[in-house]
């Protein structure tokens, strides 16, 4: 409200207010303008209530004569009073309104630290970035360039891109000028800001115009320093985990050589021997000994077939293009399969199968389990003792069916359990473990189940299958 509707209000009092009443009065007017607008504002308002008081309430009225001491001294303190107040208040208006501003600076520069302090994958703190600087400094525009063999490159965009001419503008031997850094300029200027961290330049951001505000601007350079630690820890995190990828793809080449030299070069050996008997003392041999030689070849032949069908299908499900047919099938189905599937690879083993047609049927794939199946099986049949008895059970527990393999080997020391089904697991008593386990597991964990292994009471080992009961089967 101004001085003079201040003014209008005591006019009708005037018989009845003294002069100090009046003064006392149009203080108001002045704190509101210096709260409102500062001190300049202020100083208007003691200017409009000086004119009031002596027009309106110092006599001789309507005039501008003053008249007696005791009116001059009144105004004069009047004037001075409130020049002050205007003063002090605008001063107290002006610290309040940068306090709530230093709050508000620092709560933007803790959201664009937190923005950037997050674990994010390269390209996606790239966009962060650029979309941050663009919302939080309020441009019309803000790319990020980074140097590829030996050109400035957009990786990341946020408002209006860059056009041609900007980006050769850009270009370190363009020769054009360009401002860099955060000084004051036209808000449609483009300019640079080097994001630098240990020494070196990680990217530069282009922003068409910088913030007005000097506190902005300091904003800004705190964010580029802030951009550039989170993209060098980003960019060192890609380089380390490619380091580890090439050095657990090398151990995998390692371990694949090492296992394809054992689980493939003893059933090639054997069916070289074999075909190589047949050739050359086919007169020599009996009728028994040459069917012996092409069953011993059909026997590894089939093991070989095995193998490589079980890589792929390994291969695949890791690669996520294997889809699992489920179908509800019984225990007994299973095992069937399995042991047709091993036929006379099991060789002089002693096969006892304790599966009860009694069991909830399960709902598998009925391939992929049996080839679970057999790799088990296969694994017994090369660490059990030769006419030993290798045991197929199955049990009911709870709502799980537990299928298992045992044989009376030599078992896996207790320090070796953990990694048994580990790929090209190194065992210190029973040779390398090859890949027939770890394509077991493989296969029963694509069902959402488990594959463990168990001692056997007076000396073996057992592995475990554990199956989900299908929903709708009957006892």
């Amino acid at each position: 409200m101004s001085a003079v509707a201040f003014g209008s209000a005591l006019l009708p009092f005037r018989s009845d207010v003294s002069v100090s009443t009046v003064a006392l009065v149009l203080v108001i007017p002045v704190v509101v303008g210096a709260v409102m607008g500062g001190f300049t504002a202020g100083a208007a308002s003691v200017v409009a209530g000086f004119l009031v008081y002596d027009w309106v309430f110092v006599p001789p009225y309507k005039t501008l004569s003053v008249g007696t001491t005791q009116n001059w001294t009144a105004l004069v303190v009047y004037v001075v009073v409130m020049l002050l107040v205007a003063r002090i208040v605008g001063v107290l208006d002006a610290a309040r309104t940068e306090t709530v501003r230093g709050h508000e600076v620092m709560r933007r520069v803790s959201e664009v630290s937190e923005l950037l302090v997050g674990d994010q994958p390269v390209d996606e703190l790239l966009k962060t970035i650029v979309a941050t600087a663009q919302k939080v400094f309020n441009v019309p525009g803000v790319s990020l360039l980074e140097l590829e063999e030996g050109r400035l490159v957009v990786v990341a965009s946020a408002g209006e891109p860059l056009r041609r001419e900007e980006l050769h503008q850009l270009e370190p031997h363009s020769g054009l000028p360009i401002r860099v850094g955060t000084t004051p300029g036209t808000s449609d200027e483009l300019r640079t800001v080097a994001l630098t961290s240990s020494g070196r330049a990680v990217g530069i951001l282009a922003m068409r115009g910088v913030p007005i505000e000097e506190t902005d601007r300091a904003i800004l350079n705190t964010f580029a320093n802030d951009a550039a630690l989170a993209l060098e820890r980003a960019q060192l995190r890609e380089q380390a985990l490619r380091s580890k990828l090439l050095e657990e793809s090398d151990r995998f080449r390692r371990g694949l050589l090492g296992a394809v030299s054992h689980d493939l070069r003893t059933p090639l050996a054997t069916i070289k021997v074999a075909s190589s008997t047949l050739s050359r003392g086919a007169d020599l041999l009996s009728k028994e000994d040459t069917s012996e030689l092409h069953q011993l070849i059909e026997v590894e032949a089939d093991r070989l077939t095995r193998l490589v069908t079980n890589l792929l299908d390994m291969t695949r499900i890791e690669a996520g293009v294997l889809t699992l047919h489920r179908v509800t099938t019984s225990v007994v189905a299973v095992v069937e399969d399995a042991l047709t599937a091993m036929g006379a690879a099991l060789g002089e083993q002693r096969l006892e199968v304790i599966v009860s047609d009694s069991l909830p049927d399960v709902a598998v794939d009925p391939v992929l389990m049996g080839q679970a199946l057999v790799n088990l099986l296969d694994n017994a049949v090369r660490h059990a003792p030769p006419h030993s008895v290798i045991t197929v059970k199955g049990d009911e527990r709870g709502d799980r069916v537990l299928l298992s393999v045992a044989d009376q080997g030599p078992g896996v020391p207790e320090g070796e359990r953990e990694t048994i089904f580990d790929r090209f697991t190194q065992l210190s008593t029973a040779g390398r473990a090859g890949l027939g386990l770890t394509i077991a597991k493989t296969f029963v964990e694509a069902h959402g189940e488990q594959v463990w292994y168990e001692e056997v009471p007076g000396g073996g080992a057992r592995f475990v299958i554990s199956l989900t009961r299908h929903v709708d089967a009957k006892r």
